[in-house]
């Protein structure tokens, strides 16, 4: 067997180049288009005085659960501002919201897609397993490749690795709707898409919640290595720490990375459990409305 190698890696290689050459206008379009999105949403958390970000921050906590995660929101975002790491911090977010956006505008109708076919479903499912278990680091191989360096590169890694939570979980969501309420939609003459929009999506939305959770919790664990491309923030703080042996300054930004990954987690929780109730109370109204059309069904019979 010495000397017996199938040049895979040597296939993949050449197509690669073959993409950078002949998709190289596409990838110089996608870097343009999220690098503008990401400099707009980065300078809008930059430029207003912190406090006033802080505000904000706290009053979404507070409108979405309460008075506990409001306090708990401002005081570690005034954790942030005291260890000095208030702009790393808010290039990490803006990085991670752009990323999350983007991996769940592309995760929930793929998710719906598979949910409503099966042969997408069987072809979906090995690509969600690839990626899911392809080492994170091998992202940013191509990532860089195509991209370049900065927060671009930082960015695509960060969306294919967060993928495949929110494409399942929809899935999940929606192949799990009580098949009952479906049908006594489809006995009142709705479309399959007025089905999809009025029973399945309102039904699915806590499983659908829980996917954009997972897919905003993977986004900030590639802060690190999306700072190992130059992406910057926290995570370029962290490099940087480990480049310098600095324990305090590693500290200190991975203290940052806690605090926001707490706060994202707490708020997406918080939501999805305001879906789930929401989620129980129109099961219980589908299934009122789906009661004399089983009558009627039955009285025929």
């Amino acid at each position: 067997m010495e000397g017996l190698r199938l040049p895979l890696g040597d296939a993949v290689e050449a197509f690669v180049d073959f993409l950078g050459d002949t998709l190289g206008w596409l990838f110089d379009a996608i870097a343009l288009a999220l690098g503008v999105v990401y400099d707009g949403l980065d300078w809008a958390l930059r430029t207003p005085p912190f406090w006033a970000v802080i505000l904000v921050l706290a009053a979404v906590a507070l409108w979405v659960k309460g008075v506990k995660l409001a306090v708990g929101t401002a005081l570690g975002l005034v954790l942030i501002v005291a260890v000095d790491q208030w702009d790393a911090a808010m290039d990490t977010l803006a990085l991670v919201l752009v990323a999350s956006a983007i991996a769940i505008a592309i995760g929930i109708p793929v998710g719906i897609w598979a949910a409503r076919n099966d042969r997408v479903s069987r072809i979906v499912r090995p690509a969600l397993d690839f990626l899911q278990t392809m080492p994170a680091f091998v992202y940013l191989i191509p990532a860089i490749i195509f991209f370049g360096v900065g927060a671009v590169p930082g960015m695509i890694a960060t969306i294919l690795f967060a993928l495949a939570p929110g494409v399942r979980l929809t899935e999940l969501g929606i192949r799990g709707v009580d098949q009952e309420v479906v049908e006594a939609g489809h006995a009142f003459g709705a479309t399959p898409g007025r089905i999809l929009r009025q029973i399945q999506l309102p039904l699915a939305l806590p499983s659908i919640m829980a996917g954009v959770n997972q897919v905003i919790m993977l986004s900030l664990s590639m802060v690190v290595i999306a700072g190992m491309v130059g992406a910057g923030g926290l995570g370029g703080e962290i490099v940087r720490a480990i480049g310098r042996i600095d324990v305090g300054l590693g500290f200190e930004a991975g203290i940052a990375v806690v605090v926001i990954a707490m706060i994202l987690d707490r708020t997406t929780s918080a939501l999805a459990v305001q879906s789930r109730r929401t989620g129980r109370g129109r099961r219980a109204s589908a299934r009122a409305a789906s009661a004399p059309v089983e009558t009627a069904a039955t009285a025929a019979a």
